[in-house]
């Protein structure tokens, strides 16, 4: 086997990944420490999957393309603890949740601060615990179900918190402004906040928040992206992009293939070399919801009516925990809510790179049934005005993302999911199917290193650390 060097494609080689997201550029990073020579294949003619940045609207506008704010990267140790070094710009203000009265629910570092803030005593008892086990919960609990056994203490402390609908866990807060914030952070999940473990996703992105913000990258997620590719090819490992791989002959001999796309990709690669019953379990893996997504070019920073929104890099303009949870239950059902869901994030107000002088960006989308192909742009930037009224007035341009768009830009958000497999009841656990190694393909050498792996998505590079793991113990 000749050893790989720069960007010379070699004879052979220990593992190849296929797709360059931050999963499969992490697993590539722990397998090239290790001592592996990894070879990385992205179809597109950039790396990153959902961690790119573009000028979508206006030249000097750097627009994120999917993921935009990090704080499970942020609050994770893949990225220090594998030498992958960003900037981060942390704003004063985490998050702000804006409510029709002009008050706004706040995320800010600390958890006693954020209950104070809130009128929430009852934040730091959800809270406080989560955070003082950080460490360990992210180190050995998110991720395969099994590994949690082996921390019983820490298992636990998120377990119950995880366990009741995310709109029980806001009405027990007490507080309009604790219960929004709390439903609008568990609605990243974009699953019906009523059914049980939907609070999992709002006590780890809030406990995350608490340890080290919801920071967003300096110049941009694909600066992230790049990071993570010089590491890589620090340690010699090689990335090609601009190849898209249509089967297993498209790749060059390997001892292990990790996929960082959804099973459904995998199926269609692969084919019968994946066993017939792993293939049937995956057909049952429900797929996610869509998005619909804006990008706007602005003259001057948004005119938030609270003050805490203002500086803010994250918004959830929704109203009330029981309007988002009505929207968020609705899209899950196939319908469209008169007033969506919206998260937005405006990153120029603590990254300066990111537009000219004066100017400032818009990252906004709001969940839509999965191939809607119903034009959401009215309905979210009414939903903008509600709560900061006249900003229209500063549009320069505007970049629309439907649906069907997300799916054409990147295979892994088949139509126009971006999640690799819905969210929601036993899925949060077990994905894409229930397994001691949900990484393996079971009877092959081939892996599955995505966020349609345990702990899910988002970009903290955890199901790529598994996944790798995976692999050199089936090396051993």
């Amino acid at each position: 086997m000749v050893v790989a060097s720069g960007s010379e494609r070699v004879t052979s080689y220990d593992a190849v990944v296929v797709g360059s997201g931050p999963n499969g550029l992490a697993a590539a990073i722990v397998l090239a420490e290790a001592g592996r020579s990894v070879l990385v294949l992205e179809a597109s003619s950039t790396p990153g999957g959902g961690a790119r940045t573009a000028e979508l609207t206006l030249p000097g506008f750097l627009h994120d393309v999917c993921s935009a704010i990090h704080p499970m990267a942020a609050a994770g140790s893949f990225l220090m603890g594998h030498g992958v070094r960003v900037e981060w710009c942390e704003p004063e203000v985490e998050l702000a949740h804006p409510l029709d009265d002009g008050t706004a629910g706040v995320l800010l570092r600390g958890v006693e601060r954020t209950a104070t803030a809130n009128g929430a005593p009852r934040w730091r008892r959800l809270l406080a615990p989560v955070v003082d086990r950080w460490p360990t919960i992210e180190r050995d609990v998110l991720g395969p179900a099994t590994r949690g056994l082996a921390h019983p203490v820490a298992t636990g402390t998120i377990g119950v918190r995880s366990l009741p609908p995310a709109t029980t866990v806001s009405r027990w807060l007490d507080s309009p402004r604790a219960g929004a914030l709390f439903a609008g952070i568990a609605a990243h999940a974009s699953s019906d906040l009523g059914w049980p473990l939907s609070s999992s996703v709002g006590v780890g992105l809030a406990a995350a928040g608490h340890v080290a913000g919801w920071p967003c990258v300096r110049g941009g997620s694909g600066e992230l992206t790049q990071a993570l590719v010089d590491r890589l090819e620090s340690l010699g490992g090689v990335v090609e992009c601009g190849v898209p791989v249509r089967s297993l002959a498209d790749l060059p001999p390997r001892r292990a293939t990790l996929f960082d796309t959804t099973p459904w990709q995998v199926e269609r690669i692969v084919g019968d070399a994946v066993p017939v019953r792993v293939r049937r379990s995956w057909r049952r893996f429900r797929r996610g919801n869509a998005v619909f997504k804006l990008d706007h070019a602005l003259s001057g920073p948004m005119p938030w009516t609270n003050e805490d929104a203002r500086r803010a890099a994250t918004v959830h303009v929704g109203g009330t925990w029981q309007e988002v949870a009505a929207a968020e239950a609705a899209v899950r059902r196939g319908r469209l809510p008169e007033r969506p869901f919206v998260l937005v994030a405006q990153q120029s107000i603590v990254d300066d790179t990111r537009a000219p002088d004066g100017g400032h960006t818009l990252w906004s989308y709001c969940h839509v049934p999965a191939g809607c192909t119903v034009d959401l742009t009215d309905a979210i930037e009414t939903q903008l005005e509600r709560f900061a009224p006249g900003w229209r007035d500063l549009v320069l341009a505007r970049h629309v993302t439907a649906p069907a768009d997300l799916a054409a830009y990147n295979d892994n958000d088949v139509d126009g999911s971006i999640d690799g497999g819905a969210t929601e009841l036993r899925q949060i656990l077990f994905r894409p199917t229930f397994a001691v190694d949900p990484y393996r393909v079971p009877g092959t050498d081939l892996w599955i290193c995505s966020g349609s792996t345990p702990p899910g998505p988002g970009v903290h590079g955890l199901c790529g650390l598994h996944a790798a793991r995976s692999v050199l113990r089936a090396d051993r």
